[in-house]
């Protein structure tokens, strides 16, 4: 019984040890029905994860699962994989992907957690990814949503969207993205959900400035509200969906778990730290 448990468990890859990568590595492993193998370029920081279940560098104070295993040999994490998470500086993916292309299983689908454009091309992550290995758009999805990998880390409820082209490619990455405090909806508005990702970080550093200045929350909701305006207009422009910019991956659920809140409020964010400064505020 038990081996054929362990068949039936989806082989799943995580290509990246950072913050995000070993947050979203522990939501993996938290399913019961996943095999989950994280990829890490330092050997120390694998060794760490595999003997001592931490990753102190970027995710301090977090303990990982017994069943997530880190490998710091390509070949080896990917071999075998149904899906393949992407976790890598955005500007890196494209050389990354270069380099294991002929690695990733031909079947498999790639998942983007990446946030951002290329900066020489302007293409979208699932686009470099498409554009890269030639895989079909009905094999790439990408997930966002109000994510702060410290807090997902710690086991505060939260959730995401998972977008694709293909509906049961969607399905596929929200069933093995979902445990008991992290759950995954899905959508078909990948333009939307990635758009969505990225612009809100405009609002975030304007609110940083706000703060910085030490101006009150009137102004912080005018710009949190006018901003969201203008960014789903510039994405609906693209060929996203407006309803999505009111989504997960824009502004929050319809319980009203805000994704600009969160990148603009949180003091972690990177978004809101850099307006903060650029305000004043230190």
């Amino acid at each position: 019984p038990r081996q054929e448990s362990e068949e039936l468990m989806a082989k799943i890859a995580v290509m990246g040890a950072g913050s995000w990568g070993t947050t979203f590595a522990k939501v993996l492993a938290d399913n019961p029905e996943n095999e989950v193998v994280l990829w890490a370029r330092r050997k120390d920081v694998a060794d760490e994860i595999n003997q001592d279940r931490r990753n102190g560098d970027y995710l301090p104070g977090v303990h990982l699962p017994k069943t997530l295993t880190a490998k710091t040999d390509v070949a080896s994490v990917l071999a075998d994989a149904e899906l393949v998470f992407l976790s890598v500086p955005s500007q890196s993916l494209r050389g990354n992907l270069q380099e294991w292309g002929p690695l990733l299983p031909k079947n498999a689908i790639l998942v983007s957690l990446m946030k951002g454009v290329e900066k020489d091309t302007g293409l979208r992550m699932s686009e470099v990814i498409e554009s890269v290995t030639g895989f079909p758009a009905a094999q790439i999805a990408v997930v966002s949503g109000p994510n702060l990998a410290l807090e997902i880390a710690q086991e505060q409820p939260a959730a995401s969207v998972a977008a694709s082209t293909s509906t049961a490619t969607a399905a596929v990455v929200a069933k093995a993205a979902r445990n008991h405090y992290f759950t995954t909806f899905t959508n078909k508005d990948v333009i939307g959900t990635e758009f969505g990702g990225i612009l809100k970080n405009l609002i975030a550093v304007a609110i940083g400035i706000v703060n910085g200045v030490g101006y009150g929350e009137n102004t912080k909701a005018s710009i949190m509200t006018r901003g969201l305006a203008e960014i789903s207009r510039f994405a609906v422009a693209y060929g996203a969906k407006a309803t999505t910019m009111v989504g997960l991956a824009g502004l929050g659920d319809e319980q009203g778990c805000l994704v600009v809140g969160a990148a603009s409020i949180a003091p972690a964010a990177g978004s809101h730290v850099l307006g903060r400064v650029n305000g004043g505020g230190g």
